[in-house]
């Protein structure tokens, strides 16, 4: 294949990866939250754009064909996923409510690394939707270009961590409007909404 053929379905890789990444989600929202605060940074980036890669890795090689054949497993994963939003959501409405030291560096209790990674691990691999969309979904997509399915999936690992390498580190430009009091309110509550939202559609769908 040309150079500008094999550029073409990295490209295709890339943007098909975005537009499923890319969206106010459970995962989105935390690596927002933890740039925002400074907070074990790097590892959640780390967490969520390798768990991207072994994802994509595995729709693009044919996996996403064995997740459909297994309800049982996508099962678990939804009413899992679905326990772990809703207990998330209710912490995150508890901050909301209670309020409390707004500023920046120093608003609650610092989380241990360990617990930062638990959560981002958690926020990714109980979510249905990634073994529904990025598997099943990018990989069968993925599985189109044929005997080019890997260049595809470069692009969408690409994309994957320019974009949580973006969001993590990016989210420090917007500190000087979450210094002000309130603001950390209003994000927590916005956390809180998008994850019981997400949390009674898997429900609705079981």
């Amino acid at each position: 294949m040309e150079t500008g053929g094999a550029m073409s379905v990295v490209v295709a890789g890339m943007v098909t990866g975005l537009s499923l990444i890319v969206a106010i989600g459970a995962q989105n929202v935390f690596v927002l939250r933890q740039g925002l605060r400074r907070e074990h940074v790097g590892a959640v980036v780390l967490v969520c754009a390798a768990s991207d890669t072994v994802l994509i890795a595995a729709g693009v090689a044919g996996v996403g064909s064995l997740v459909v054949q297994a309800p049982a497993l996508v099962a678990l994963a939804r009413w899992g996923g679905a326990a772990f939003l809703t207990a998330y959501g209710l912490l995150a409405a508890r901050r909301a409510w209670v309020g409390g030291r707004l500023e920046v560096d120093d608003r609650g209790a610092p989380a241990s690394r360990w617990a930062v990674v638990a959560t981002a691990a958690a926020l990714t691999w109980l979510n249905p939707h990634v073994y529904l969309d990025t598997v099943l979904l990018l990989g069968s997509v993925g599985s189109s270009y044929g005997g080019d399915r890997w260049l595809f999936a470069i692009g969408a690992v690409a994309g994957s961590w320019a974009w949580f390498l973006g969001l993590g580190y990016g989210a420090r430009t917007l500190r000087p409007v979450f210094s002000r009091p309130g603001a950390w309110r209003v994000l927590d509550a916005g956390i809180a909404v998008v994850m019981l939202v997400i949390a009674v559609s898997l429900v609705r769908h079981a």
